[in-house]
């Protein structure tokens, strides 16, 4: 051990009035309220840049896709997305059609594609969301994050997605 990373004991302590001992856990306290602060502290200093710069910072924003079964399926998903302001536009795209391996047999089948357009800070509640009421025992959501884009367009997404 490196000296200056010894303990001291109590004698040692006398030797050194005005050292103070850290209690136990206070570190690993510090360290939970600053990662739990982290993303606030993240999404203010976006803004702040934005603000102080005019400046869009990429991948603050991200589109987010998933595919449905049918339309019906993908506007009753889309709506909902709407309903619980976890976007500010879905887009429902028509048929495409998809090929993919499941339960190790190559399928094939005609699907509808959904373009979520929200706030980065937004994809994980997205994705639990999407994930609780989509009909597929694993539905497909990617997010993508937008590098750049119309600075309008961009600036709406903001006004119209609640922050976190």
């Amino acid at each position: 051990m490196h000296t200056h990373c010894k303990k001291i004991d109590d004698q040692q302590a006398e030797q050194f009035p005005n050292f103070t001992r850290r209690p136990p856990g206070v570190l690993s306290e510090v360290l939970t309220l600053l990662v739990l602060v982290y993303p606030l502290l993240q999404g203010l200093a976006v803004q702040l840049h934005s603000a102080l710069t005019g400046r869009y910072i990429p991948g603050t924003h991200s589109i987010a896709f998933v595919n449905c079964l049918n339309e019906q399926i993908a506007r009753d998903i889309a709506r909902a997305i709407m309903d619980k302001r976890l976007a500010a536009c879905v887009n429902i795209l028509p048929k495409s059609s998809a090929l993919y391996f499941w339960k190790g047999e190559l399928e094939e089948s005609t699907e509808i594609l959904l373009l979520v357009k929200t706030r980065t800070s937004k994809i994980g509640e997205l994705s639990n969301y999407v994930r609780s009421i989509h009909p597929f025992e694993i539905p497909d959501i990617v997010s993508l994050p937008i590098e750049q884009g119309n600075p309008l367009y961009l600036r709406w997404i903001e006004e119209n997605v609640p922050r976190d």
